[in-house]
């Protein structure tokens, strides 16, 4: 009733309902997330053996209504992608030979955007992308944020990634590259040979302000950012009983049709569902 109350003192009506319609969607995605951590929980109690009759007994609810939550509602596994409104950062590269250059996204980076957009939709959430322009400067201090390409065009992500025990973008004369550490496999983009292949890395980072986590999606080029996106998409109840919503990482091989870096002919993870956290 407080927050009515300070509803009510704002005297101009278009702040009020500006107000007013801030506050319902707040509330509303509170309620959603608790929804899905209840699902979770009950989809829990049914994996450690307990019937839907005795959860009913024990939760003071009938039969029907427990199999009513077990079937509708906020699926568990949407915590991979976030709890709200997703952000997609995208880092962008600056046009060459052009006296008026302007920053672009690639056609694969964008296509895993609307990817993910559509996804996340499915789940009850939406989601807008935001253009990162050099040098880079992404705000990773932030909630249900997705990013995307990998640290060349934003270079501070290496040294984010420093936190990831287990894969590492690493850079050599020849470029950028993947390395599985703890097998000690490097993963060279197969494009740069000319093959319809590159590699990109998945994987749930900590925010420097250690307040939570975001999404990183990584190609080596920018086929290896769609890869990575159209695994995720593929793989989110999977993931989900993997790891949670806890810190994870593995490297995806995305197969392309020659002369078509978008038609996917597969997207397959090639190491570990490595978890950063016991």
């Amino acid at each position: 009733m407080e927050l009515i109350d300070q509803l009510y003192a704002v005297t101009d009506p278009i702040e009020r309902a500006r107000t007013a319609g801030t506050m319902i969607e707040h509330h509303q995605a509170i309620v959603g997330e608790v929804s899905r951590v209840r699902r979770e929980a009950l989809e829990e109690m049914l994996a450690n053996g307990m019937t839907q009759t005795q959860m009913a007994n024990e939760l003071d609810m009938t039969r029907g209504r427990i199999s009513q939550l077990l079937s509708s509602g906020v699926k568990p596994e949407r915590v991979i992608l976030g709890t709200g409104k997703l952000t997609v950062a995208i880092g962008a590269k600056r046009e060459a030979n052009r006296t008026d250059p302007s920053d672009t996204l690639s056609a694969e980076s964008f296509a895993a955007f609307e990817l993910l957009a559509d996804t996340a939709r499915t789940y009850g959430l939406d989601a807008s992308y935001e253009v990162i322009p050099p040098p880079g400067l992404v705000h990773l201090n932030q909630s249900n944020l997705i990013v995307l390409t990998n640290p060349r065009l934003l270079p501070f992500l290496s040294q984010v990634m420093e936190a990831d025990p287990n894969i590492r973008y690493v850079q050599d004369e020849t470029g950028w590259y993947l390395v599985d550490l703890n097998q000690g496999k490097e993963y060279r983009s197969p494009r740069d040979l000319g093959d319809a292949a590159d590699y990109g890395y998945l994987g749930r980072l900590p925010r420097p302000d250690g307040k939570g986590s975001f999404l990183y999606l990584a190609g080596t080029h920018a086929p290896g950012t769609l890869g990575a996106a159209h695994y995720l998409v593929n793989n989110i109840p999977e993931i989900y009983r993997e790891v949670k919503n806890k810190r994870f990482s593995a490297i995806i091989r995305y197969e392309f049709k020659p002369g078509d870096q978008l038609a996917k002919r597969s997207a397959d993870r090639v190491t570990t569902l490595y978890r950063h956290e016991s």
